[in-house]
């Protein structure tokens, strides 16, 4: 009996109360979630709803494969790569000078006096407002607003991958630096490096590889935000994909598809690689 009740105690669970009460609180804020979007799954399998999405899966056989079409699609698919890159570079541009200014671990008053001067953390907190403004609008929102600046095209698409990833990146970066161990570069600041210097040399060697898998996460995504901004007229595969299914073309449409998730398992494969190779 002893060993029964022995038994029974180790097998268990000693947080089961905290699993519940994390189960019940979710379902209180999912329940009313879905009663307010008015979540009705259902609504899929009636008669009118599942005749429409039969003719439509039905419309992607055969994929098309004219000669014609597949020079569309291999100009669409170049110039979703190029917007995607060269939006991901332009974030860049913006993400690690916004890193690098708004960092507190190579605070050289910091360092000396134990406390930040009121103007370090001024103008901390001010690259940090700026980095919260940018992701805060959508790639979406900005490509509208783009579209009406500079017109229908890829610089559009560019323009609004660029703000709205240099917000992301650049938190995302600012935050891994400050995480690291911050005593390789103090050391070099208390030794008269600068502080690209003590960057450079005590930082970055510790967390290039984190950094270098979450950029190429990041073009991964913008490879999916220029398909998305292509519906707004922002060019590429979104915006050939949008024309096939208006004018219902459903072989056109599975193809771009295809192309999409390629894209996407392109962009993990090359992950894998440069983590594998920096490990």
């Amino acid at each position: 009996m002893t060993s029964s009740a022995a038994a029974s105690d180790t097998l268990r669970d000693p947080l089961w109360h905290q699993r519940i009460g994390f189960t019940v609180c979710a379902a209180l804020l999912l329940i009313p979630s879905l009663w307010i979007t008015e979540f009705k799954p259902w609504v899929f399998f009636d008669e009118q709803s599942l005749t429409a999405g039969g003719m439509f899966l039905r419309s992607f056989w055969p994929p098309a494969h004219s000669g014609d079409f597949l020079v569309l699609l291999a100009q669409a698919t170049w110039n979703t790569i190029a917007v995607a890159t060269a939006g991901v570079t332009l974030a860049l541009l913006i993400a690690v000078p916004g890193a690098l200014l708004g960092n507190r671990a190579l605070s050289v008053s910091a360092l000396a006096h134990g406390r930040m001067r009121v103007i370090g953390r001024a103008g901390r907190g001010g690259v940090r407002g700026v980095l919260i403004v940018l992701r805060s609008v959508p790639e979406l929102v900005w490509g509208l607003l783009f579209v009406r600046a500079v017109g229908l095209g890829d610089t559009a698409g560019v323009l609004a991958i660029a703000l709205t990833f240099g917000g992301m990146i650049g938190k995302v970066f600012l935050e891994v630096f400050e995480s690291v161990d911050r005593r390789p570069a103090q050391a070099l600041l208390q030794g008269g490096a600068t502080r690209l210097g003590a960057f450079l040399l005590g930082t970055l060697p510790t967390c290039a590889p984190e950094l270098v898998s979450y950029l190429v996460f990041r073009w991964e995504c913008a490879i999916r935000s220029s398909v998305i901004l292509g519906f707004v007229g922002a060019g590429g595969l979104g915006q050939q994909m949008e024309l096939s299914m208006k004018m219902l073309a459903g072989g056109e449409v599975i193809v771009f598809l295809l192309t999409f998730v390629l894209l996407v398992a392109v962009a993990d494969a090359l992950s894998k690689r440069l983590r594998r190779w920096m490990a």
